[in-house]
């Protein structure tokens, strides 16, 4: 009896534990980095089915991706705690099926951020938004479906140029200003790059990673050292797709604060990024009338 709980732990146990933490320690593609927190749900199970072969080599396998989930995922079980900051930023999706506005804008500003950055924003619900907004905000610009909204003074607003290839003047969904804030001035990009869509070979990311291409280069370009993007990305920081955005900013490095979908979020695509500031821990802020969550950041100078 012994030997087979032992063959079981050795021959079942052992390659399937491998299995589960190869890809924790060494994601790739777009899906793999987006779920990869949830492959911790793994360790239970083996554990159980471990306990219940009664096999010590059973158990000795569901160490291997127990320490890897552990060490990649470990230090983001600690509470943050009230870590300092010099300004905070929300950002979020709010939907262009959004069916309540202000209730939204009241959320967002509920913390009392210095920056508020939303996407999908329409044209019709543009002054709705603008309308619920404390008068402190003064400072905004709207340019296509993005917007942003600020406690100190915008200069250098403009659209940013983020088109795939193939789509018309239309796609409008990022935009570059300059918050004059009392720190100095920080450059302040929002960015919604193009959706991943299911394909017959599987994910198909080529228009997202060309809208994060684009995104990367004019970060690249970008004169201000100091510098904040906002956006819905549709990819998990761990992504290969965002690298040429990731090589140039940085955010606090946890897989969690999750943001979509609202109705059950698995994966963190809202991000608040910064280059030469430190971004402080991420949080979700209450559900609003959008798919997304709100997050929300502190950035120490």
């Amino acid at each position: 009896m012994r030997e087979g709980r032992d063959r079981f732990g050795w021959f079942v146990m052992l390659p399937g534990a491998v299995i589960v933490a190869v890809p924790l320690v060494f994601p790739v593609g777009s899906l793999l980095p987006t779920i990869r927190p949830w492959l911790g749900l793994a360790v239970p199970v083996l554990a159980g089915l471990a306990a219940w072969r009664r096999s010590r080599p059973a158990l000795a396998a569901v160490m291997v991706p127990l320490v890897a989930w552990l060490g990649v995922f470990g230090g983001h079980l600690l509470p943050d705690g009230d870590e300092p900051h010099d300004l905070v930023a929300v950002q979020h999706n709010v939907s262009d099926e959004n069916p309540d506005p202000a209730g939204t804008v009241r959320t967002l500003v509920a913390g009392h951020p210095d920056l508020v950055a939303m996407e999908e924003i329409t044209p019709e619900a543009a002054p709705a938004y603008a309308a619920a907004f404390p008068a402190e905000y003064a400072h905004h610009t709207i340019h296509g479906t993005v917007a942003l909204w600020s406690r100190h003074p915008l200069i250098e607003a403009a659209a940013l140029d983020i088109r795939p290839a193939g789509l018309g003047d239309d796609w409008n969904r990022g935009l570059r200003a300059v918050a004059r804030t009392p720190h100095g001035d920080i450059a302040v990009y929002v960015a919604h790059l193009s959706s991943v869509r299911p394909s017959p070979t599987g994910l198909d990311t080529a228009r997202r990673d060309d809208s994060a291409a684009r995104l990367g280069a004019a970060l690249a370009a970008e004169p201000h050292e100091r510098v904040i993007l906002l956006g819905d990305l549709n990819a998990t920081t761990g992504d290969p797709g965002l690298r040429p955005v990731t090589a140039h900013l940085a955010t606090d490095g946890s897989d969690f604060a999750f943001s979509f979908p609202a109705a059950l979020p698995i994966a963190r695509i809202d991000h608040v990024l910064a280059r030469t500031l430190t971004v402080t821990a991420v949080r979700t802020l209450p559900r609003t009338g959008s798919d997304h969550l709100p997050i929300i950041a502190g950035l120490r100078l």
